[in-house]
């Protein structure tokens, strides 16, 4: 980047930085305009690709969360330096001169092919059961009294021997760096849901009563440097009484149920708090 780019770009996120004092905020957009909208729905198939982020996404003051606008129902991170908002300004992807010269943040979490951090599936006779919307998925995503929040609402989805509907929804607070994960089956029908938190080798895993705790760095690509996230889990042992350790997640699955909130965190090394194993575990244990 040239010298006086960077001046401008710099002079552009503190003037941004000094205007705004929202300690939240959301985004959705197609990516054929970039047009900011509250709600975007797709028909049957695969959009994944055709939505900014590839899903509704919110952030508050320490990390930013996107649900993925697929079957997967999986839940993505994107790691904070400071506590200003970068969701609406980087959509996701800041430039490595963006990251080395404001300190912006990363999209350093690896989802693969889990649920990601607090993501939702079904549970039926043993398997997992993915959000396979016949009848089209909503995504929305807005403001409420005491934060952000994105949805992603998956229609039809084949489920024993007929179909549900259900709900995943992601609530950022502002005075609070956790964020709230809800799953519903809109119509109230009671079915067996599956959350959790990936895993990757190297990582440390713990999970105790109540809470999941991971920690350590993401696989990332030749040219990027590797950097420890810490991603946690707040549930309820009365929702969930079923808690194994897979080959790449720590898999809860739900007694028959219509709605389940959790709670989940990330952290990362770059951060001034939760910037190492010790501190994180002891949140998550607190």
């Amino acid at each position: 980047m040239k010298l006086f780019e960077k001046i401008l770009t710099i002079a552009a996120f503190s003037c941004c930085c000094m205007i705004s004092e929202a300690q939240t905020a959301h985004s959705l957009f197609w990516r054929s305009d970039s047009l900011q909208v509250s709600e975007l729905t797709a028909e049957p198939g695969n959009h994944f690709n055709k939505v900014g982020h590839h899903g509704p996404a919110v952030e508050n003051s320490h990390m930013a969360l996107r649900i993925y606008f697929n079957d997967s129902g999986a839940v993505d991170v994107y790691s904070k330096t400071g506590r200003g908002m970068e969701l609406m300004q980087y959509r996701w992807y800041p430039t490595p001169e963006q990251q080395d010269s404001l300190s912006v943040g990363t999209d350093g979490y690896i989802v693969g092919k889990t649920v990601g951090l607090g993501g939702v599936a079904l549970w039926d006779d043993g398997k997992v059961v993915r959000l396979d919307a016949t009848a089209g998925r909503v995504a929305r995503a807005g403001d409420t009294k005491k934060g952000s929040y994105a949805e992603v609402i998956s229609y039809g989805v084949p489920y024993g021997d007929g179909k549900v509907d259900i709900s995943v929804r992601v609530d950022v607070l502002a005075k609070t760096r956790e964020a709230v994960v809800t799953a519903t089956e809109i119509n109230g029908r009671k079915v067996c849901f599956v959350t959790g938190v990936n895993f990757h080798e190297g990582q440390r895993v713990t999970y105790e009563e109540g809470y999941v705790s991971v920690w350590g760095p993401h696989p990332v690509k030749k040219t990027e440097v590797p950097f420890p996230i810490g991603a946690g889990l707040f549930y309820s042992e009365k929702d969930f009484p079923a808690v194994e350790k897979t080959e790449d997640m720590v898999r809860l699955v739900s007694k028959p149920l219509s709605r389940f909130e959790t709670r989940i965190i990330s952290a990362s090394s770059k951060e001034a708090e939760l910037n190492n194993a010790k501190r994180f575990e002891a949140y998550m244990s607190r």
